[in-house]
């Protein structure tokens, strides 16, 4: 398959470019830092905003698009520059007529109780509420949309991407928090690129969210 991954050199698009490579398929890495991508045969580093005009052109051709863009969390601009940057590619995505779309989203919103998002409970980090509230209305604007073939991961809410370890081994769920025994769940990153490049490969979860964690 020709997959691209979007922010190819953040902690999720990193794994998930050493996944899809490993697994032998044609990966394009879009960066800002293409220094920092992974070298490989098969894999191709691209420095291109995704706010530029003709993004939708470098899309054209692929089979499936992984979308791990973040502006970082620590951005004062956060909510904004990510509303802009997912609503910039949706579109190229659509323009570009991608066969499979999977947009990585953040745990926030997330449903902890019955109506009840994580992201909307009193202990939920103030700092990053823009850019998390952000990625619940790229997957609200989504959930409209049968103009893309979309599909929607949450990492589980304990994710932080500190641990490293692959076993090729993940649960999965839908709408709702996941736990490890009375714990929130985790998942390591490479286990959640597993689970990614999976969905790619079979177009799973299409025109739904889902979210994933460790095996148990």
């Amino acid at each position: 398959m020709k997959i691209a991954v979007i922010g190819a050199t953040g902690t999720v698009g990193k794994a998930v470019v050493k996944e899809a490579a490993a697994r032998g398929h044609e990966v394009t890495a879009f960066a800002r830092g293409v220094e920092k991508v992974q070298q490989g045969g098969n894999i191709k580093a691209v420095a291109f905003d995704v706010n530029d005009a003709g993004f939708a052109g470098q899309l054209e051709g692929l089979d499936a698009v992984v979308s791990a863009f973040n502006p970082g969390w620590d951005n004062p601009n956060a909510g904004a520059d990510f509303a802009k940057g997912a609503a910039a590619i949706t579109e190229a995505v659509k323009v570009a007529a991608v066969p499979y779309f999977l947009a990585v989203g953040g745990a926030g919103s997330l449903y902890i109780a019955p109506d009840v998002q994580l992201i909307d409970t009193p202990e939920f980090p103030k700092e990053i509420y823009d850019g998390a509230h952000a990625a619940r209305n790229w997957l609200k604007d989504l959930q409209d949309r049968r103009d893309v073939n979309w599909s929607f991961i949450s990492p589980p809410a304990a994710f932080e991407g500190d641990v490293d370890t692959r076993s090729g081994r993940y649960r999965t769920g839908k709408d709702d928090v996941l736990f490890t025994g009375e714990e929130l769940a985790n998942i390591s990153a490479p286990d959640l690129a597993c689970a990614i490049v999976d969905a790619a490969e079979n177009k799973a979860h299409l025109f739904e969210r889902f979210t994933v964690a460790e095996a148990v």
